[in-house]
């Protein structure tokens, strides 16, 4: 089997957040409405004097047991055969009950409105058509045409490492197989496929509402 994975390296990240305009680009989130399929959180390290700050990129995690799944009453939210949790437009309703049941904050409402704004910024064929509940979907449709997913591409330090878990030779599935890259606040039961190398500190998870 294939479970995509994303690796994080927090000791490399800078936070130039080239992987939040990459995203912004190819899939067309409403940034005008600091609405974000990834975003950047900066948090502080230490004690005073020895005080420093560290970059956490934050995305939706591909939880192998997704909490926002289990609550959709139509099934518009879905796990692919690749184990990346999707989102059908057709089927969702826009309840919002998936925002909620996100412990991540991963999910925003993709409102009606910024499907008129988008089409004025982007173009016709934009990747929304109708409004839904919208968040990262690990570029699947880059992905299956064998390139990387836009963030991970555009990180001018790699430190988005994206592969296949069930692969034991890729990067990914070395660096989590070793400890040495762990999943966020593994105490909720989710099993995400997002893991940190370095540890983020009072991690919250803070949503875009």
């Amino acid at each position: 089997m294939t479970r995509y994975a994303m690796v994080i390296d927090l000791r490399t990240c800078v936070g130039c957040e080239g992987c939040v305009a990459a995203c912004t680009m190819e899939n067309h989130t409403p940034f005008w409405h600091n609405r974000f399929r990834t975003h950047i959180e900066e948090q502080v390290t230490g004690r005073y004097p020895n005080v420093g700050r560290q970059f956490v990129p934050r995305l939706c995690m591909h939880c192998e047991q997704p909490p926002c799944q289990d609550v959709c009453p139509t099934g518009a939210t879905y796990t692919t055969k690749e184990g990346v949790v999707k989102v059908d437009q057709d089927r969702c309703i826009g309840c919002g009950y998936c925002i909620i049941a996100c412990p991540y904050g991963a999910r925003y409402p993709y409102e009606r409105d910024y499907i008129k704004e988008a089409k004025a910024t982007f173009g016709e064929d934009i990747a929304h058509q109708k409004p839904h509940s919208d968040k990262c979907d690990f570029c699947l449709h880059r992905v299956r045409q064998g390139m990387l997913p836009a963030c991970v591409d555009t990180c001018p330090l790699q430190a988005r490492i994206f592969g296949d878990l069930d692969d034991p030779n890729s990067e990914v599935a070395k660096l989590v197989s070793a400890g040495k890259a762990k999943p966020l606040r593994p105490e909720l039961g989710t099993a995400p496929k997002v893991f940190y190398i370095g540890d983020p500190q009072s991690y919250v998870g803070k949503d875009q509402q």
